[in-house]
């Protein structure tokens, strides 16, 4: 058995942009940004960036589409995929991508709002919370171990 899993976290480079293949299925595509940083035999810090073609399909595509924006962080669960074409000029045109199976919201990609610059207000009770994120809401009764099914 062969093994084709890339699992990516990094940035956008541009807006996604959401097209609607022949049959009908959304598919977004946008690119990706990840970055390596280590020092030299001299002691000096070194970075380096990769760029990662990404495509999506589905109601993934279009939440992608509709969240995702330029230089928010995003994580990538896929696979690696090459096409090719040929081209105007008669070349043949490759081009590798990753196909997305799965894709979470880095801190403060998954929200239509303008993204949060890590300032906390206080509320009424002298709690700090972000303007930016919902409250988090615990049960009000205490949970019995032994009421769990599993």
């Amino acid at each position: 058995m062969y093994i084709n899993k890339v699992f990516l976290y990094g940035n956008l480079t541009r807006d996604p942009e959401l097209k609607s293949l022949p049959s009908g299925m959304s598919v977004t595509e946008f690119g990706l940004a990840t970055n390596s940083v280590w020092k030299d035999k001299e002691g000096n810090k070194k970075e380096s960036a990769e760029f990662h073609n990404i495509v999506i399909f589905g109601r993934q595509a279009e939440t992608a589409s509709q969240y995702l924006k330029k230089g928010r962080p995003v994580f990538i669960e896929g696979r690696i995929r090459t096409r090719s074409w040929d081209g105007q000029d008669g070349n043949k045109k490759y081009r590798t991508e990753i196909v997305v199976d799965r894709f979470q919201f880095g801190p403060g990609g998954g929200r239509d709002s303008v993204p949060s610059e890590g300032k906390s207000e206080q509320d009424q009770s002298g709690k700090a919370s972000s303007s930016n994120e919902e409250e988090i809401q615990y049960p009000d009764e205490e949970v019995n171990p032994d009421d769990i099914p599993f």
